[in-house]
């Protein structure tokens, strides 16, 4: 056993690099946002197209899953990483055309994505022990929450203290965007050379087989997991894409630069809860985690709203960017009780569970049109029923039928 697991150890370390690729190119995009509404002057609903425009290509995950039973998990992170290389260096031409050329380019390489984050997931899964695989799945996520605070960085360094005319240029991301191509195109020759064990579902035993239903569609509680996935994207993106006005509103008057710099406080969030969560998932159930995570996320947020501005406006801000210690290990939570006893069904269980990462594509653009028409407070309250979803899910809906 022992052997087998130091066999395991190499494929994992890969698989902890690709999470941070994911972590670097989602968080990136997501930084980007306020940054391209002043430079292509957008409203509140066109600036959240990047995140529509890049989780929308979620909607092929299940295509996706069946994909990898044909061709394997290596050859669908080398399809992921080619198409990643490829979007990038789309992006250069494609800014120059203007957004919706730049939006076209972020398709690209968020189908990668999407080919990355459907291998990936299964694939850490399957390298250990069932036991563990929840604290597996929270380790490669918090070499994805390290990204994440690198990432705004990156745009805050290299993209927006670029314009020192004052006025936002599109054109500031074709640089940086060439050289992350440069990366991805290094990385395809790499691991293409690499040799990764192609890990093969054992066949189950009779009386396992007898419990095993026909197809993956018909396990409740992956249905329900996938659902908690939807809402928690709507969490998670949620905070950071409604940040720049929340902020503004508690009265603080940040540059772009700064709304950046300030903004990794919440992705430094989930990187030390991912970072603890290592621990605490071999101590406590995924669900009860969840559950606790939860509730005081949404507590977190009450809590910024009740405040508000004035002489407590840092108060304010603090507990608003800190629900992102509370949001860390939902994502490795709800992955792990999701798939949950689907055994030879993982593969196509993890394309119908990544599907649902369009709820950032979806839900960031509905909660815009609704501070366009109503207000930002009562956008910034639907994360209070993504909040109570969850809670269900982890409570009662992840329990196997």
């Amino acid at each position: 056993m022992t052997n087998k697991n130091n066999s395991y150890l190499f494929p994992l370390i890969v698989m902890a690099s690709m999470f941070f690729l994911l972590g670097f190119i989602t968080t990136m995009n997501n930084s980007l946002i306020d940054y391209l509404k002043s430079a292509f002057n957008l409203n509140e609903v066109e600036k959240q197209l990047p995140n529509t425009f890049f989780y929308g290509a979620y909607i092929l995950s299940i295509p996706v899953g069946y994909l990898l039973n044909r061709i394997g998990y290596k050859n669908g992170v080398l399809a992921g990483l080619a198409l990643i290389c490829a979007g990038f260096f789309l992006c250069i031409p494609g800014v120059a055309i203007g957004y919706y050329g730049f939006l076209s380019a972020v398709s690209v390489f968020a189908i990668g994505v999407v080919l990355l984050q459907v291998a990936a997931n299964p694939y850490v899964n399957a390298l250990g022990t069932p036991e563990t695989a929840a604290s597996r799945l929270t380790l490669t996520n918090a070499l994805n929450s390290v990204a994440t605070v690198i990432a705004p960085i990156f745009v805050s360094m290299l993209i927006v203290s670029a314009n020192t005319g004052g006025a936002s240029d599109p054109k500031a991301v074709q640089g940086p965007f060439a050289g992350i191509g440069i990366v991805s195109l290094a990385i395809v020759v790499i691991m293409f050379f690499l040799k990764l064990p192609e890990i093969k579902e054992e066949a189950p035993s009779e009386s396992t087989a007898k419990k095993l239903k026909s197809s993956a569609y018909k396990y409740t509680h992956l249905w329900l997991g996938s659902l908690a996935i939807f809402f928690y994207m709507g969490v998670e993106i949620g905070i950071p894409s409604f940040f720049a006005d929340y902020s503004s509103r508690l009265g603080f008057d940040f540059n772009g630069e700064m709304r950046i710099r300030i903004l990794m406080y919440y992705w430094g969030g989930l990187m030390v809860g991912r970072i603890a969560g290592i621990f605490i998932l071999r101590k406590y159930s995924a669900s009860q985690i969840l559950s606790v995570c939860a509730v005081l996320g949404a507590a977190m947020l009450f809590g910024s709203l009740t405040i508000g501005g004035g002489d407590t406006k840092w108060i304010a801000l603090v507990m608003f960017l800190g629900t992102g210690l509370f949001h860390s290990i939902m994502w490795p939570c709800i992955y792990n009780l999701a798939l949950e006893d689907l055994g030879p069904h993982s593969k196509v269980g993890s394309g119908v569970i990544a599907t649902s990462v369009i709820g950032a594509a979806i839900l960031p653009i509905m909660m815009g049109g609704i501070q366009k028409s109503v207000g930002l407070i009562v956008a910034i309250c639907c994360l209070f029923l993504y909040y109570a979803y969850i809670t269900y899910f982890a409570v009662k809906g992840s329990k196997i039928r």
